[in-house]
């Protein structure tokens, strides 16, 4: 094996290392948050503590293992990674209500600081729905039309920069659109609903932009393949988070019976 090859192979297992612990130690901090909130209150929803074991599974698929491996060759593999980690399991970890949780575990002191970092103005910033979809969506525009797909292949730094990025901008999104978690400054549903279609049409027309023109160094084939995968595996995901987004208004807009 050569030097080169070696020092690749630490560089990328620092890197794996670097993406995957904080998804490990998330599973851990919801479990034991969980275990203390049955403790303190009545047993927390088993499909929660599902939904997000479920969530940071997909995220340690796509950032280390067979797919991440194969993620640097394979553009197929990678846009599998990119389903993964930036679309299903923000929208898992969203619906498993992590905030909630751990507001309802923690000593009063620390919830207090935590409401107040929630309240802020940059969080109130970055978590409004036209923020979060331009980090979100502009974000997967800026890597894939510029030559920082290639850079992220090449740097591990710009590797582990960019798998950060497309998770927190994924969760952000996510949550900014489906209110599961408290938000200190409530959109409208129809404010929500006008820039989840706008997002929905960006991230689909950068699926059919790619199909035609794909990143340097992509094959065509494969391009073909990713481009597919990315169109129609992300309105699947997506159809899932309409879902539950139309839920949610239905519920909001339900008169409510009078009470006797």
């Amino acid at each position: 094996m050569s030097i080169d090859h070696q020092t690749h192979s630490v560089a990328g297992d620092a890197s794996s290392l670097l993406l995957t612990a904080p998804f490990w130690f998330g599973l851990i901090l919801y479990i034991w948050a969980a275990v203390r909130f049955s403790h303190l209150h009545k047993v927390w929803p088993i499909y929660r503590s599902v939904l997000w074991t479920a969530g940071i599974a997909c995220a340690l698929i796509a950032v280390a293992g067979p797919l991440a491996e194969k993620a640097h060759t394979d553009f197929t593999a990678h846009m599998a990674g990119h389903l993964l980690l930036g679309m299903l399991a923000p929208l898992l970890m969203v619906v498993a209500a992590p905030i909630t949780l751990l507001l309802r575990t923690i000593p009063v002191r620390q919830a207090r600081l935590l409401t107040r970092l929630l309240k802020s103005r940059p969080t109130r910033f970055l978590t409004d729905p036209v923020t979060a979809s331009i980090l979100n969506v502009g974000g997967l525009w800026i890597l894939y039309t510029t030559s920082l797909y290639t850079l992220m292949h090449e740097s591990q730094l710009f590797h582990f920069l960019i798998h950060v990025h497309v998770f927190l901008a994924g969760y952000l999104f996510t949550a900014s659109i489906m209110y599961i978690d408290p938000v200190s400054h409530r959109r409208s549903f129809l404010y929500r609903t006008i820039v989840l279609v706008f997002t929905l049409a960006g991230h689909g027309i950068l699926s059919k932009y790619l199909y035609v023109h794909p990143p340097a160094g992509v094959p065509a084939v494969q391009a073909e393949a990713g481009s597919m995968l990315m169109y129609y595996g992300g309105d699947a995901i997506d159809l899932v988070l309409i879902v539950v987004f139309c839920f949610q208004w239905y519920k909001a807009a339900r008169p409510r019976t009078a009470l006797a």
